[in-house]
């Protein structure tokens, strides 16, 4: 098991906007990664209550093909390229666990579970998901910076999801400039957030073993980057929405997505072959 880098991410808005722009942002990132045959089916999205934890819990299936390296095609029946992803909303916190467990071919084999905190700060938190102390000496901490073009693939690169030349009309956020973070610091009244993630991997497969668990690394972090990125450039979109406006968006998508792995071409996010 590979406990990878923990990722800090800095957003110019608060924790409960947060929540209402992650979810706007989820439903939007699905639909530009389904097409084709491939991306995202939703089985279940619906409130739990397990243990005193209440939030949303949701199972999707990804349909991935083109979006995994090339080596992992050549050895891999289609079927191994079929992953469950189960998610326990209970925000602030989040938890979500991405496998194999019904594909016959890699059983329990394969996980990646992926832990969030979201706080209202810059990033300053040390240990934030509480691991023993010889785990955490173990962890890099790793800074992700939405308006810094450099942390970006050319090949993700968009104008209008660059931070760095958008402005909201709504809220007078943005651009953000090559110092925004300090400026955020100084400022009092501005509201800010950091989502710490940390991303644990289990790849039980001779040979490769190493070589995935650093791919799904890179990968999660290329995942990360993008999606804030949207997120804030898509700000006019869901700042005045409410969470049951969140829920209705939801189930439209859950329809639209359906249709759309059934049709068109194959969408969104390709595979980087390093």
């Amino acid at each position: 098991i590979f406990v990878s880098p923990s990722s800090r991410v800095v957003i110019p808005c608060s924790v409960e906007e947060y929540q209402v722009g992650q979810l706007y942002s989820v439903a939007e990132a699905s639909k530009n990664e389904t097409g084709g045959g491939e991306g995202i089916e939703v089985l279940t999205n619906e409130p739990y209550e397990k243990d005193g934890e209440k939030g949303q819990y949701t199972h999707k299936i990804y349909h991935l093909k083109s979006k995994v390296p090339g080596f992992v095609k050549m050895i891999a029946p289609e079927g191994a390229l079929v992953f469950h992803e189960k998610a326990w909303n209970a925000y602030p916190y989040c938890r979500t666990s991405e496998s194999t467990t019904n594909n016959e071919y890699m059983k329990d084999d394969f996980f990646i579970k992926i832990e969030t905190w979201h706080k209202p700060d810059t990033g300053s938190i040390e240990n934030v998901h509480e691991l023993d102390q010889e785990t955490w000496q173990t962890v890099e901490v790793v800074p992700i910076d939405i308006a810094d073009k450099s942390q970006v693939e050319p090949s993700d690169y968009k104008p209008e999801e660059d931070p760095a030349l958008f402005h909201s009309e709504k809220t007078g956020r943005g651009p953000l400039g090559p110092e925004w973070k300090k400026e955020l610091l100084a400022q009092t009244d501005v509201p800010r957030m950091c989502a710490y993630k940390l991303v644990t991997v289990k790849f039980k497969w001779w040979g490769l073993q190493s070589k995935i668990e650093n791919f799904i690394h890179k990968q999660e972090k290329r995942i990360f980057t993008n999606f804030h990125r949207q997120l804030f450039c898509w700000t006019d979109g869901w700042i005045n929405l409410t969470m049951a406006d969140i829920r209705r968006m939801e189930d439209e998508t859950q329809k639209e997505l359906e249709e759309m792995r059934q049709q068109g071409s194959v969408r969104g996010t390709t595979a980087s072959e390093e």
